[in-house]
């Protein structure tokens, strides 16, 4: 029973040390944007559940919601009824939310999880390429909310209530 327990152990601290243990791990961190600062947000292409490719700029125009984020994330899954309350109610005034799913099998764990949580905005499947573009992807939940020109004007890491984005929604539409 005690070598049974020590090699849980042993396996749960290899995941931890391979996956980053800050992806474990949650900070409330906000880098609000100066007006000198602001970047042009990184353009990308990945692609949706159904294998279409979908790019960043296809939503010119819009304000942005972008949240990294994992099924396997309590912070994330947490988030997620709110983005889908925000873009229920803004998006005919232009918002856009994109979902980039960081599941390692995201092909067998999204469906389902999209459907259990009536997910109704863009969701996509991430890669290394978009999240070293935004500057390294380490903590999960990290939200990004982008200005009607594409600019970046927040970066979130961690949870965030919905009137955090609500705020932001607000002002930049």
């Amino acid at each position: 029973m005690k070598n049974k327990l020590f090699f849980i152990i042993l396996i749960a601290i290899v995941i931890a040390v391979i996956f980053g243990v800050s992806k474990f791990t949650s900070s409330s961190k906000v880098e609000e944007v100066n007006a000198e600062d602001i970047k042009t947000a990184p353009e990308f292409t990945l692609l949706d559940m159904d294998g279409t490719r979908t790019s960043l700029s296809d939503f010119k125009g819009k304000v942005i919601i972008l949240d990294f984020w994992a099924t396997w994330c309590p912070p994330c899954r947490a988030e997620i009824p709110h983005f889908v309350e925000l873009y229920s109610e803004y998006r005919k005034k232009g918002l856009e939310v994109i979902g980039v799913s960081l599941d390692s099998n995201p092909e067998k764990a999204l469906l389902p999880f999209i459907e259990e949580y009536k997910i109704n905005y863009t969701m996509l499947i991430g890669n290394r390429d978009v999240t070293d573009s935004y500057g390294g992807v380490i903590s999960i939940p990290t939200t990004f909310v982008i200005d009607r020109e594409g600019n970046i004007r927040k970066k979130y890491l961690g949870y965030r209530d919905k009137s955090v984005f609500e705020k932001d929604i607000e002002e930049l539409l």
